[in-house]
């Protein structure tokens, strides 16, 4: 059974829209600066890929009231998405909402323990902080109603909501499904990351030799996935297909990705096998590319093994956006589609240096006019979850 993508949403560091997203990544305008609105000690120690708007501009942008800066971010994205697909009643037919997250409400509650603990008031700030209640925040004022579930997955959370999603259209539980993911910046994955010592002061080099981290960045993305009878009854044309989906854990570390790929590498052999085609069909590969010494490598290699060292080309945008965390996979799934829809393929920015461990090295310009029919997509979380999506022109 086909899945096709019938709408997009995003909001990140590169734009508010779909439009201002291309714009940015045909432009090769990274969102990567200051930090400007995240509370902090370390405001003038690192870069990260903020949006750029407040938590009021946020409120009256999305115009649902006074909630968090996930459920806002989300909202924004995810109504998006609905409106580009044309869906005017959720409930037309059986639609779901399945949301990845892994700060949720963290980004309030933050804000307010102390003072809870300190003068034992606003118990309520409690009720905004577990992982669910954004995205049931979200699916409320979407009126979806039929299914309504949260991933959190780390980093690979978004493409493992987008896999679920295709599976349940699959399985004749729901025709339609709005999936994604939002992560806003907060000082818990500030200070964690910097714990790691994986954080870069500078922008992110992803796939370069003296790479030293990743930036942070926010956003959300969200896609409107439907099956084919679905188009069909509303004669839609679709903006691409979902085609193959594949997930593994290495379980080699806790943070780490396994040092020869293994995860990485059974991801996109899965993501092959439920696609139908092969590897050297690929003519695009959106790379996890966080720039941790670490991942790069890792997935690097992976790539080399899956791909029989004829690796199509290839680059990570992060350096356009920062690393969203659980909304990395959607908003990349985004990018994957703008790259088969325009026939571009977006560059790497900053690298200067090929990795010496490597025998590849990503596409470095803005290359127009190519032949973009599929896209792999690759997502890899903390825990050894690795997952990969294919993309294909409809």
């Amino acid at each position: 059974m086909n899945i096709y993508i019938t709408g997009m949403g995003i909001l990140s560091a590169i734009g508010k829209t779909v439009d201002e997203t291309l714009h940015s990544l045909s432009e090769g305008k990274t969102g990567i600066g200051p930090i400007e609105y995240l509370s902090t000690v370390h405001k003038h120690e690192f870069v990260a890929g903020e949006v750029k708007y407040s938590n009021e501009e946020l409120e009256t942008l999305a115009g649902i009231g006074k909630y968090n800066r996930t459920t806002l971010l989300g909202y924004i994205a995810a109504k998006q998405a609905m409106d580009h697909a044309g869906i005017v009643n959720a409930n037309d037919a059986r639609t779901g909402f399945i949301s990845s997250t892994t700060i949720a409400g963290m980004c309030y509650t933050e804000l307010r323990y102390k003072d809870f603990f300190e003068h034992k008031t606003n118990e309520n700030f409690f009720d905004s902080h577990f992982g669910g209640v954004s995205t049931d925040d979200i699916a409320q004022h979407l009126q979806i109603k039929v299914y309504v579930t949260t991933i959190s997955t780390a980093c690979s959370s978004a493409a493992n909501a987008i896999m679920l999603g295709a599976r349940l259209i699959k399985n004749n539980v729901l025709d339609r499904v709005v999936v994604g993911g939002v992560d806003p910046l907060s000082k818990f994955t500030l200070n964690g990351f910097n714990t790691l010592m994986i954080l870069d002061k500078e922008w992110c080099r992803p796939f370069d030799n003296n790479r030293k981290g990743l930036n942070l960045g926010e956003g959300a993305a969200y896609l409107v996935i439907e099956s084919e009878r679905m188009v069909k009854r509303d004669k839609k044309k679709p903006l691409a297909r979902l085609m193959g989906y594949g997930n593994a854990n290495d379980a080699f570390h806790q943070t780490a990705s396994s040092p020869d790929g293994q995860g990485a590498y059974l991801a996109m052999q899965k993501a092959f096998e439920v696609a139908g085609i092969e590897p050297s069909e690929i003519d695009y590969v959106n790379a996890h590319g966080t720039g941790t010494p670490n991942n790069d490598l890792s997935e690097g290699l992976a790539m080399q093994r899956i791909f029989n060292n004829n690796v199509p080309k290839f680059s990570s945008t992060k350096a356009f956006t920062g690393h969203t965390l659980a909304a990395a996979a959607a908003v990349e799934a985004v990018i994957s589609v703008l790259a088969i829809q325009n026939n571009m393929i977006f560059p790497c920015l900053n690298r200067t240096t090929p990795m010496s461990d490597l025998t590849i090295a990503p596409v470095d310009v803005l290359e127009k006019n190519v032949p973009v029919n599929y896209v792999l997509s690759n997502s890899f979380g903390f825990g050894g979850n690795c997952s990969s999506l294919i993309f294909g022109k409809n």
